[in-house]
């Protein structure tokens, strides 16, 4: 699921949501997208977390390793790579695991501390964080100021809401759109 040059200025590794086939997902294709878009003269690569995305919701742990361990590889072969993380729905969790925060929804392996400066950027899209009260922001010393959250108005797997259409609607509602802006300008700050 890798796309671009062997060693791009910029991966963006995206966690795709619960029942979703694998690839980047409804919000990872457009965020990836509006991310190149955003950086004209940066090469950009993408990787799709590869994970179950099941509907019993056991799958992040193992998503969650295997961000880490694109992450690590990547670093130790392209060593100027700039990383971008995300996730939608249970990908939020894969995310939240991989950057070392407790979830309910398993465990994994963490990105190792000495590449946090390589993770330039977080967006993450209907994260079940939320429901313990808590979002990356506050549950990260280490990414917390690097992560952009979107959580819809009544979308119940982030807000506790009662509207099921709340969660299905990040790629229609400027949500990627706004969450790519953030990254690309993260990235270009250096």
């Amino acid at each position: 699921m890798t796309s671009a040059a062997p060693c791009s200025d910029v991966e963006a590794v995206f966690a795709r949501g619960t029942g979703e086939t694998p690839g980047l997902g409804i919000a990872g294709t457009p965020l990836v997208r509006g991310i190149k878009g955003a950086l004209p003269g940066k090469t950009v690569s993408s990787y799709a977390v590869d994970y179950a995305a099941n509907f019993s919701q056991t799958s992040a742990g193992p998503g969650a390793t295997d961000m880490r361990d694109r992450v690590m590889s990547v670093a130790a072969d392209c060593r100027s790579t700039s990383f971008v993380l995300g996730g939608y729905s249970q990908g939020g969790s894969v995310t939240d695991i991989a950057l070392g925060i407790p979830t309910r929804l398993g465990t994994g392996r963490t990105i190792p501390t000495e590449l946090a400066a390589r993770v330039k950027a977080v967006v993450v899209f209907g994260n079940p964080l939320r429901l313990s009260g808590r979002t990356i922001a506050s549950a990260s010393d280490v990414f917390g100021s690097k992560a952009k959250e979107f959580c819809n108005n009544g979308d119940p797997v982030c807000g506790n809401g009662r509207n099921s259409a709340a969660h299905l609607t990040y790629h229609r509602n400027e949500s990627v759109e706004q969450g790519a802006r953030f990254a690309a300008a993260r990235i270009g700050r250096g």
